[in-house]
């Protein structure tokens, strides 16, 4: 199975329109098929597990998609073949979501050819969509530890986590005067373990007497739509 950057291709089928909507843990995707199509490729993907060797490889093989780009094992396992009689009969795609995070769907016209399927890849991003299967609550506590005639002050950070948290998705940070309003308002620290669930007792950190702390999600439309971040 291979990829082809539509780009490289203007008569390349394109999946156009795609809308999703999710009620009672379903979510149904529709689209427009293009007339030649008969069947596509639909991927799904939760965002909160992809892991920097995804992030990685998408990044790397950009220049690659000019031409056609073996698909990877990783992504492979996610692909479910889906036809136009089965779209009609159906009145669209149907797939269950459970639990946590949110789901990337991304619907690919498919080319039979000699050498096997063939998977067109986008730029116009026409054929994505993202749901939410729920989000999941982390709770964090933070205090500060001062002697009177000290000149620093010792923070320590409370992090409670319904499910497992990468560590990517949160850092802190630390401003003077007063505390952080967003991520660029100070200066961004990362954490260097991921959070399992239940209470997580960070390792204290020691800042000046003047200087304050909170937490944020490193990226928050990614992070944000699998997790309410909140402070007790």
């Amino acid at each position: 199975m291979q990829f082809m950057n539509a780009d490289a291709d203007p008569s390349a089928p394109r999946i156009r329109k795609l809308t999703l909507a999710v009620d009672d843990g379903r979510c149904s995707l529709r689209w427009l098929w293009p007339e030649q199509l008969e069947a596509v490729y639909v991927e799904r993907v939760e965002l909160n597990q992809v892991n920097d060797d995804r992030e990685s490889e998408d990044h790397s093989g950009e220049s690659s998609y000019r031409g056609h780009q073996q698909l990877s094992s990783h992504t492979q396992g996610k692909l479910k073949l889906y036809t136009r009689e089965e779209y009609k009969a159906n009145n669209g795609y149907a797939d269950r979501i459970t639990g946590f995070g949110a789901i990337q769907y991304t619907v690919y016209a498919c080319l039979m050819q000699e050498d096997g399927p063939v998977l067109i890849r986008q730029q116009d991003e026409e054929n994505q969509g993202i749901a939410s299967a729920g989000k999941a609550d982390i709770r964090f506590a933070i205090r500060y530890k001062r002697s009177f005639f000290q000149k620093r002050k010792t923070v320590l950070m409370t992090v409670t986590a319904e499910v497992p948290v990468p560590k990517e998705a949160l850092c802190y940070v630390r401003k003077q005067g007063g505390v952080p309003l967003n991520k660029e308002d100070g200066t961004v620290y990362p954490f260097v373990s991921d959070f399992a669930p239940g209470k997580n007792e960070m390792p204290p950190v020691e800042v000046a007497k003047d200087d304050y702390v909170r937490l944020f999600f490193t990226d928050g439309p990614k992070y944000g739509a699998a997790y309410r971040l909140i402070s007790d």
